[in-house]
């Protein structure tokens, strides 16, 4: 009898599409203020909320006093770009909103996030891996 095949749980099928796509996203204050010292947990429910908007689901999140870490695993009709100011737009005008005395002393001209931010891929096979794979496949003749 051969082994039952069993599904990964991490793949998902779309129409016409089969994905695994997950990315690492850090987002800084402006200035590197120190703004998350009571609002971090709020951050996480607003970015939790955006990504359901976005069909996406936000695997982990953790951040520091100035920073944020967040694991998406996206679909691939998703732009990252637009996921991004999404996030970072929704989260800066409702926690600018509700912690206005708090955020206020911490950054500077009313920004809330630094305009940059770092987005990694991350799972699946290492670049070396995928290179061998790729160089192995037979080409036509």
């Amino acid at each position: 009898m051969s082994p039952r095949w069993e599904p990964n749980p991490e793949v998902r099928a779309g129409r016409h599409v089969v994905y695994d796509l997950h990315a690492h996203l850090v987002f800084v204050t402006k200035c590197r203020g120190g703004v998350f010292t009571d609002a971090l947990t709020r951050c996480e429910e607003i970015m939790r909320e955006v990504c359901t908007d976005f069909e996406t689901e936000l695997r982990e999140f953790n951040g520091g006093h100035d920073h944020v870490h967040l694991l998406i695993h996206y679909p691939p009709k998703v732009a990252l770009s637009k996921l991004v100011n999404s996030l970072k737009g929704v989260s800066a005008r409702l926690l600018r909103k509700e912690y206005t005395s708090h955020v206020h002393q911490y950054l500077w001209g009313g920004h809330f996030w630094s305009g940059s931010y770092f987005a990694g891929s991350v799972g699946g096979a290492p670049l070396t891996v995928l290179r061998q794979y790729i160089e192995q496949q037979q080409r036509p003749l």
